[in-house]
């Protein structure tokens, strides 16, 4: 059985924050769905789960959308041209990039989890 992910969860993965008020930016997400073919979320009593399939997806358009400062139909010809599929053996290409700053990204965290647990140990958890 696969997990799905609620909106708020994703807006919080994708860091889709209002940095004013650091309230989630679903909007975001629910204006994707309708710009993006390949974004369509399980309705369970009226509430968005997404895949996991379209979970990396989603991560792939916001790298490309933020990060690589693409327009959405540039983001939508590479989506729909599969040059996602051809890129994969490309090291310079845009989906290697992708994978390599999710790597990086999740390196720090762990080492970031790691000096943490180093400086102050493990945490005692139950309250005397």
């Amino acid at each position: 059985m696969s997990k799905f992910i609620k909106i708020g969860e994703l807006s919080k993965i994708l860091d889709l924050t209002n940095p004013i008020t650091k309230k989630n930016s679903n909007h975001v997400l629910r204006y994707w769905e309708k710009e993006f073919k390949q974004i369509r979320p399980k309705f369970i009593n009226k509430r968005r789960y997404y895949s996991v399939n379209q979970v990396e997806c989603i991560k792939l358009i916001k790298f490309l959308l933020k990060n690589k400062g693409m327009t959405i139909k540039g983001v939508k010809n590479i989506l729909n041209s599969k040059i996602n599929k051809l890129d994969d053996h490309n090291s310079h290409g845009l989906k290697a990039e992708y994978y390599k700053n999710n790597f990086i990204n999740k390196s720090k965290s762990i080492l970031n989890k790691i000096k943490s647990f180093k400086k102050n140990g493990k945490k005692n958890t139950l309250k005397s």
